[in-house]
């Protein structure tokens, strides 16, 4: 009997499809315990297996199906926080977007697989998922409206063994890392399942079960070994770089009167509790440190238009006798306000300042906002649009005795950004520098979002070989090592203002230096792919007709009986 003739009933196709949603939503879940506040950081390739075992084989409509349970069951556990004050449908909607795309790479990965699962090929259907997995997060951090990077495998991975091989690809190339890997396990367990089934089937017939490879199978089968091995290897065998220059840098993290939306509703006391804590440090440190952190939104009172906030800023730089980084919100250009990163010198009335880059669509913008409001009255907190900086910042830092240093800004969700953080990382050129990641987490109340935030910038450190120096008005905030350790940070809406002694380097790891080009070696590999399973397609196809018609009837009467 041929394989074809085996028709499964509408009841038990039914029965299959169900089960392999549930197995799609479990696998979702088992990936969002990878992230913190979890942080089972195994479970993210495990996750990758069980998409990957719910899909393979499936038609695109099934698969698709397939990506869409896992993503509703990975995204709306860990992007709970977006909805925490503004309710559940922003959190929903954003949640069943991000899924939208993981459903889309599973609906590409069939189409991609389909031809390559029936030729010899067929060991290389499986190297479709880490690829597709590559381009569906480089995907979904583009668009719409500039894309939302959160929650991608690299992320899960800060206490991974995993974790240094992202000074050699990045973020994409570490995710690339996890998915292969979960897809070694799923091939590796399928065997093992497969292997024992003909065991007992052999036992039972009483027969030796006969199997001819194609020659091509087992090379093929390791060259997908080595892809899955060779990122662990490579990270097993590195210990990122963490010399340098130490200098001695203040983080302060002021606090808020209270979590929620209206955090800033009391903008005056926000400032003052970072003027307090960095006149305290002062007080408990005589000794200047080169610089001073403070977080974004330290000063939602334009101190660059309001005279009273200029004089505490310039209170606090005087007192603590060093520069000082401060978030602020400034008044214009125009009928915008800008979300700025402002570098004050001991001495000096004119701050430098960077503005960010990236405004947050839905929280710093409203993007199409007479259309949006039709589905929530929560778009028009963002009373004024939030305008968009030009360029990447970078501040010297002077040093009493020695060279300066250059410490470089991100502002809030960049840090996820790839682009954003290399280019904000190479903007000092050859000079010594670290890195400012000023963010704002009083909105997300006592959720993982912080944890999870702080979580990209260890990566963050290791992919840039660089200090972060990562400080929130309400934590969790601390110093980051550029091999991704760190030796304590603070916790949730608790005042703290800490020394550190970060160092400051000017290395530029492989990843700065290859920059997208893992994505576009993804994107290649994956059309490569597709291309050469439909040429060995057709190619075996004409094999068979040619040996078909060679043999005869009774020849094909034979083959047609064989599974």
């Amino acid at each position: 009997m041929s394989y074809r003739g085996v028709v499964p009933t509408s009841s038990r196709s039914r029965v299959t499809s169900v089960l392999v949603l549930v197995l799609a939503a479990v696998s979702g879940l088992a990936t969002a315990y990878a992230f913190p506040t979890h942080d089972v950081w195994w479970l993210a390739p495990v996750g990758v297996a069980l998409l990957s075992a719910a899909t393979v084989g499936r038609g695109w409509r099934l698969a698709a199906l397939a990506g869409l349970a896992h993503g509703l069951g990975f995204f709306l556990p860990t992007l709970s926080w977006s909805g925490i004050y503004v309710g559940n449908l922003p959190w929903i909607a954003l949640s069943t977007l991000e899924a939208l795309y993981i459903a889309a790479m599973c609906a590409v990965t069939a189409v991609v697989q389909r031809p390559l699962a029936h030729t010899r090929l067929r060991p290389l259907a499986h190297a479709v998922v880490p690829l597709a997995w590559v381009l569906q997060e480089w995907a979904r951090g583009t668009t719409p409206f500039g894309g939302f990077p959160w929650a991608r495998l690299a992320f899960s991975q800060a206490d991974s063994p995993l974790a240094p091989f992202a000074r050699f690809g990045g973020a994409p190339g570490l995710t690339f890392a996890v998915a292969a890997l979960g897809v070694l396990l799923h091939v590796a367990v399928a065997t093992v399942v497969r292997r024992v089934l003909a065991a007992r089937s052999t036992q039972r017939q009483g027969s030796s079960p006969t199997a001819v490879l194609p020659a091509a199978q087992p090379v093929l089968g390791a060259v997908l070994v080595a892809l899955a091995l060779a990122p662990l290897g490579l990270a097993l065998a590195t210990t990122p770089p963490t010399d340098g220059r130490r200098v001695s840098v203040l983080f302060v993290q002021g606090n808020v009167p209270k979590p929620g939306l209206d955090f800033n509703s009391e903008r005056r006391k926000v400032l003052d509790n970072h003027v307090q804590g960095t006149l305290a440090a002062a007080t408990r440190n005589p000794e200047p440190p080169s610089l001073v952190v403070w977080p974004e939104n330290a000063s939602d009172i334009d101190p660059l238009r309001n005279l009273d906030a200029a004089a505490d800023v310039r209170l606090a730089v005087e007192t603590i006798k060093a520069p000082l980084l401060l978030g602020a919100v400034l008044i214009g250009p125009g009928e915008y306000v800008s979300n700025a990163s402002l570098f004050y010198l001991p001495g000096s009335n004119e701050p430098q300042r960077y503005v960010k880059q990236h405004p947050v669509p839905f929280a710093e913008y409203i993007p199409y906002r007479s259309f949006f409001r039709n589905f929530s009255d929560k778009v028009d907190l963002v009373t004024r649009d939030f305008a968009k900086g030009d360029r990447a910042g970078a501040f010297e830092v002077p040093v009493k005795g020695q060279d300066p240093y250059w410490v470089v800004p991100t502002i809030c969700f960049e840090v996820a950004y790839d682009d954003l953080m290399r280019d904000s990382t190479l903007q000092a050129g050859k000079q010594e520098n670290i890195l400012a990641v000023q963010t704002n987490n009083a909105t997300f109340g006592y959720t993982a979002e912080s944890e999870q935030q702080f979580a990209i910038s260890r990566i963050r450190a290791i992919e840039h070989g660089r200090s972060v120096v990562h400080v929130s008005t309400v934590g969790v905030s601390g110093f980051i090592n550029p091999d991704g350790t760190y030796v304590d940070k603070t916790a949730l809406f608790t005042p703290a203002a800490e020394f550190g002694s970060p160092v400051v380097r000017t290395e530029v790891t492989i990843a700065d230096r290859l920059g997208p080009v893992p994505e576009y070696a993804a994107a290649l590999a994956l059309v490569a792919l597709l291309a050469v399973g439909r040429w060995q397609r057709r190619r075996d196809a004409r094999v068979d007709a040619a040996a078909t018609d060679a043999a005869g009837p009774a020849e094909s009467r034979r083959d047609s009986v064989v599974v």
